[in-house]
């Protein structure tokens, strides 16, 4: 998909349960959704889609997890910038990741801690915000 594709600018948006099954989930759902939207299965984007959000969701449900309270996962293409913009939220702004670049490699023993650093280097840019006292949400732009 690039911009000069008819994919649907409006937004993919579902509201999922904050846990395992919930961030499966998700990953499911954007990689269906680009395939609905016209990007070719084997097409790389649909792959490292599928990674980064499932990392972003997992996240979701291990840092941002609060009793009672699912996460939302919005699926966008900026039309002018020829991006897919995945977006994670939950309701721990209290909670934030470091900051995009600073991120460093765990200890090789380590059983978490990589999957920002994957999202990093699957994304042409990633980031958060936490502008709302209830809700943060973590995405990354992957290029076409």
């Amino acid at each position: 998909m690039n911009a000069e594709t008819a994919a649907p600018v409006s937004p993919f948006t579902a509201l999922l349960s904050s846990t395992r099954r919930g961030a499966r989930l998700a990953r499911t759902l954007v990689v269906s959704r680009l395939i609905d939207w016209g990007v070719p299965h084997e097409a790389s984007v649909v792959e490292d889609a599928g990674a980064v959000t499932a990392e972003l969701a997992a996240n979701a449900i291990s840092h941002g997890r609060a009793q009672g309270r699912d996460f939302r996962l919005t699926l966008t293409f900026v039309p002018a910038t020829g991006r897919l913009r995945i977006a994670v939220s939950d309701t721990r702004p209290d909670r934030l990741p470091p900051h995009p670049g600073t991120l460093s490699a765990p200890p090789p023993e380590a059983e978490n801690g990589r999957g920002l650093l994957l999202v990093e280097a699957l994304a042409a840019d990633w980031g958060w915000t936490a502008d709302d006292p209830v809700v943060k949400t973590v995405w990354a732009e992957l290029e076409q």
